[in-house]
């Protein structure tokens, strides 16, 4: 294997394997920005290492064995810890390769969960906690962070380190908190994990349309806050959203990795069981007897679209409405924009127009890609060609996401005038 092709395997590696990584050593060391900074060290080893002895049967484990070494390392340095470094010591022996994984995974109360929840303490303030959250559980980029928060790649890293000095500081514990203290930091942990399963359902930025693996993480901690919050719509629904969602993996892309859009999907390949489970979760959010909140509004729509056996039974009006209930709940330019499409569909393309020019100097959508993405299917729709393919064009400047970029360049190509 080529060095290039380690590294490539690396970086992939990494992605799959930080977040416990990272929840692990804040388990160990108490500290979130400290845990961090060991799990890069090991990362830094790894890259020196790996390419020449080659990559370890578990990396993961052997990510872990080294941070734990260097955690070791750094309290034997720091003469104001050593009590804790014999605490340490006694309570945690170095794991061995084949028992890395095991304490690493688990189902409720698991270090993932704790790390959610222990980033997203109310010491911090809710952009922090989601910027912070997103960047060590979903290892998401400070760029794809502040794409997802329409905001300045600067401020999202400012929130970042502030917020890792924060929790140092307040000495905030790595733990599950108590019962009466989960629904005060519910609706960022939901945040969070619903942002997740957006990087990985359509990525941010790079060469893959979509990141199942991290779809799958978010999916699988929204399962378990579902289940030890039984009594919250929201939880729900939000496991509902992703549950619909998840259903379409197979379909979203092409053998070469290429989107393939919603309205030209296979729907006999979607996966029945993945719905199911899904209208199953909506329904517990509705018997409830609450009004539905943002998550299990869009797990509605979702559920419109599973629902309906071809594109062209797609019940648009419906769809329609609940953008609008969704638009009352959860005001947002982005959701605007999707309750534009919705009524193109539904009404006619000049409708959604008209919605979206609404649309066209709110400072948060100024390089959001999607909007001139849209704007350019609609225009494309009425025939106006040359204005299409302009919309078409400034899009795809503005995404970072390498499949995307071909998918609107073929949009392009799609408007020129036959010669």
């Amino acid at each position: 294997m080529t060095q290039t092709a380690v590294h490539r395997s690396i970086d992939a590696i990494w992605r799959i394997e930080s977040a416990k990584l990272i929840a692990g050593l804040a388990r160990i060391v108490r500290d979130v920005g400290l845990a961090e900074d060991l799990a890069h060290d090991a990362l830094v080893v790894a890259l020196e290492k790996w390419p020449q002895t080659g990559i370890p049967d578990k990396p993961g484990a052997w990510l872990m064995t080294t941070a734990k070494r260097r955690a070791i390392d750094l309290l034997r340095r720091d003469k104001t810890r050593e009590r804790k470094y014999e605490e340490f010591g006694r309570s945690h022996p170095l794991y061995t390769e084949d028992d890395v994984d095991l304490a690493l995974d688990g189902e409720i109360g698991d270090d993932l969960l704790r790390l959610i929840f222990t980033t997203c303490h109310p010491v911090l303030s809710r952009e922090a906690r989601v910027a912070l959250t997103l960047r060590l559980l979903g290892g998401l980029t400070t760029d794809e962070i502040a794409r997802a928060f329409l905001a300045t790649e600067p401020t999202i890293a400012q929130r970042i380190v502030r917020a890792k000095k924060t929790l140092s500081a307040a000495n905030v514990p790595f733990e599950m908190p108590a019962a009466e203290e989960i629904k005060d930091r519910l609706s960022t942990v939901l945040e969070v994990i619903y942002l997740m399963f957006n990087e990985g359902y359509a990525a941010t930025s790079g060469n893959s349309w979509v990141r199942p693996l991290l779809c799958r993480e978010a999916l699988r901690l929204g399962r378990i806050l579902a289940a030890s919050a039984p009594s919250e719509p929201e939880a729900q629904g939000l496991v509902a959203l992703m549950e619909i969602q998840s259903s379409r993996f197979k379909t979203r892309a092409d053998a070469n990795g290429d989107p393939i859009l919603l309205m030209d999907q296979n729907r006999a390949l979607w996966d029945r069981l993945l719905i199911r489970r899904g209208l199953a979760a909506l329904a517990k959010a509705r018997a409830l007897g609450r009004p539905l909140g943002p998550y299990a509004l869009q797990a509605a729509i979702a559920a419109c679209h599973a629902e309906a056996r071809t594109a062209a039974e797609t019940d648009w009006v419906r769809i329609s409405a609940l953008y609008e209930a969704l638009a009352r709940a959860m005001p947002s330019p982005v959701v605007e924009l999707n309750r534009a499409v919705a009524i193109s569909m539904a009404f006619g393309p000049q409708f959604g127009l008209r919605l979206v020019d609404e649309l066209s100097d709110e400072p948060s959508l100024k390089d959001y890609h999607l909007l001139p993405s849209v704007r350019g299917d609609l225009l494309l729709k009425l025939g106006r060609l040359d204005e299409a393919k302009a919309e078409f064009e400034r899009a795809a400047a503005l995404t970072r996401n390498e499949r995307e970029r071909a998918l609107l360049l073929n949009r392009v190509a799609a408007c020129s005038s036959p010669s």
